[in-house]
């Protein structure tokens, strides 16, 4: 089981001394990775000129731009909501960044009421992703809402 309340406080630790969004996500990103078992992919896209642009992650290569309403990613944007996909091969449009990639769950980042990013993390596993996860999360975005300087 994660204990999503230490990987909150790791991460506004890390924080403390450079609020900076690309130094504070790019350790977000490893320290997921390091802390969830079997997934392939955490990381963040950030908002730029009205889509989704690639941002510090860890797994393998990955979709450089995504549109907002497209994929899964774009989706969590367009209905400021998190996605909590099972099996993403039944999710419509799905954007195959990773054939080996099969749940997926995104949550929005705000910053001053507005959308700056999302989290996103896969897992080859169908159904990964529980009610858990996503309140964890939920709460380690929140945390990262709190102190880093888009």
């Amino acid at each position: 089981m994660t204990n999503y309340k230490l990987l909150s406080k790791q991460i506004l630790a890390l924080a403390e001394t450079e609020p900076n969004y690309l130094p504070v996500l790019s350790n977000a990103s490893a320290l997921l990775n390091e802390a969830l078992d079997d997934i392939n992919w955490a990381g963040f896209y950030l908002m730029d000129n009205g889509s989704l642009l690639l941002g510090p992650f860890q797994g393998k290569v990955a979709c450089i731009r995504i549109q907002i309403g497209k994929g899964v990613c774009g989706t969590a944007v367009a209905e400021d909501k998190t996605q909590l996909i099972e099996n993403v091969h039944d999710f419509p449009g799905h954007i195959a960044c990773d054939c080996a990639s099969n749940a997926e769950i995104v949550i929005p980042i705000h910053k001053n009421g507005e959308i700056v990013g999302v989290l996103d993390i896969d897992s080859p596993t169908i159904g990964r992703f529980t009610l858990e996860d996503k309140e964890g999360l939920e709460e380690f975005v929140r945390a990262l809402e709190t102190v880093v300087e888009f």
